[in-house]
This record gives structure tokens, sequence and C-alpha cells, in this order.
């Protein structure tokens, strides 16, 4: 999605997390400019968009920017906070993060995106906010209008990054692919699902039949709300079989 220019309301302070790098970031009465990235380390698309706010935060702190992370997971493991230190720092995030793993500050904001970005001026007050991936050049550009909004700013102002892959260059053609795609029963969109055992060992039959987009078990499985799993002690081949449109395929896996 594009960046959105916003009404004139003061941003919500951020509240209610857990700081995990860096000390907590005030909104108001800072007189910088503030970026805020709601994003979470298993997320592919905050991942894409990671290099970008890492080399904002890089060009842009001691011009007066303030970058801040907020993960807010989208998995129950998420929540863990030595999971994300060990993101943040495999990483190698250098800007504030907080945790917000009950999402209290994704509800004073009324985000529903991973990523999102919302850019506050020296105010405190919302200016504009930007959902998905793309817009990198607008998004920057919207920092600097920011930058150069603080009082006594004479500095000049470095260009606009390069894009980082060829996906992200102005023009580019992107095809559909097969949409984010779940394992769990609580989302999952999967084939086979008859005669189903939740949250117990169960052996599935593929009988070979597949829809573009859906997943097919095979061999022995336990399926829970999140994810799917191989039992403990299984001596069954287990696969899981999909048929996607796409030029590569990113899983969430713990080995």
């Amino acid at each position: 999605m594009t960046q959105e220019e916003t009404g004139p309301v003061y941003a919500p302070e951020l509240e209610g997390g857990e700081w995990l790098q860096g000390d907590p970031v005030a909104i108001r009465g800072s007189g910088k400019p503030v970026l805020i990235d709601f994003w979470d380390y298993t997320c592919v698309n905050c991942l894409r968009t990671l290099p970008y706010v890492k080399e904002w935060h890089r060009k842009y702190a001691e011009l007066g920017l303030m970058v801040v992370g907020v993960h807010t997971p989208e998995f129950s493991f998420a929540k863990k906070p030595e999971h994300v230190r060990r993101a943040i720092a495999s990483l190698g995030i250098e800007y504030p993060v907080v945790l917000d793993a009950d999402f209290k500050i994704w509800q004073a904001y009324t985000n529903r995106y991973w990523p999102a970005k919302y850019f506050i001026d020296v105010s405190g007050k919302l200016r504009a906010h930007h959902t998905g991936e793309g817009g990198y050049n607008e998004s920057e550009q919207a920092l600097q209008a920011l930058i150069s909004e603080q009082e006594g700013f004479t500095g000049p102002l470095p260009e606009l990054m390069e894009p980082v892959r060829p996906e992200d260059e102005t023009g580019a053609v992107c095809y559909r692919v097969t949409p984010e795609l779940y394992c769990g029963l609580g989302r999952g969109n999967i084939g086979n699902i008859m005669n189903i055992a939740p949250d117990q060992p169960s052996t599935y039959t593929d009988h070979g039949k597949h829809v573009q987009g859906m997943l097919y078990y095979e061999g022995d499985w336990i399926l829970q709300t999140e994810n799917a799993a191989r039992p403990y002690g299984a001596r069954r081949t287990s696969r899981m079989h999909l048929d996607y449109m796409g030029a590569d395929l990113n899983l969430v896996l713990h080995p």
C-alpha cells in the first residue's frame, strides 16, 4: 500500500510493552521526529523492509530522527523476550525496540498489518503512515520533510537510498503469487482435513488431488491451533504438499 497522509492528531505514547533494547521513547516533548515500525521477526514482509529502516536510522539519527521498532508477535512463541532479543541481535538492529506482547501499542494505533510505519512530527502529531512493502522513496522523503521541520535545522540532507532488491525498483512488475498460508488449525487452508484429531498425533492420507494454495498432509502429524509438527517418536514419514505460485517459498520453521 502507498504512504497515506493522516489528520493532525497526536500519536499515542508507546506504553504497555517491554523495552528490550534502548531506553523508553517518549513521543511528545522530545522535539524530534519519530518513525515507528510495527514488525515481527517471523514476517518475511517485515524482513524485506528492515534494511530500509536500519539504513534510515543510520543516516538520520544524527540529524534528529528517532526510530522505534514495535515488535508485535504474530505467533505465541514470538512473545518470548529471549526470542526477540536473539532476533534483534542477529538482524543487526541498533535502534530501540519494545515488545508489544499484549498488543496494547498495536491497539492504541489501531494497527492491522505487518509491517506498518507511522511518521510523527516534532510536536508528536501523526502525519502519515504506510503499510506493507514498497513506497521506500516516498517514505524517506516524508522522513526528510519531518527532519527539516526541526527548529533551527539547516543541515543538508543525504541522497535517497537505492533499491535493495530489483522488486523494489520503481515500475517493477510483480506477478500474483500464492498468499500467506498458515499450517495450524486456527487459520490454515488444509485440503485433507477429514477425520482430523486436534492436538494429538494422527496419520493423514494424501490422495494426490491438490488445489493450488491448499496444504495437504501425509503420514504422521500433530495439528495444533497455530502450527503443525511431527509427533515425538513418529515412525512413518511426514510430508506436507503445497502447489503454489511464486518465485520462492518462505517458511517459519523450528528445527
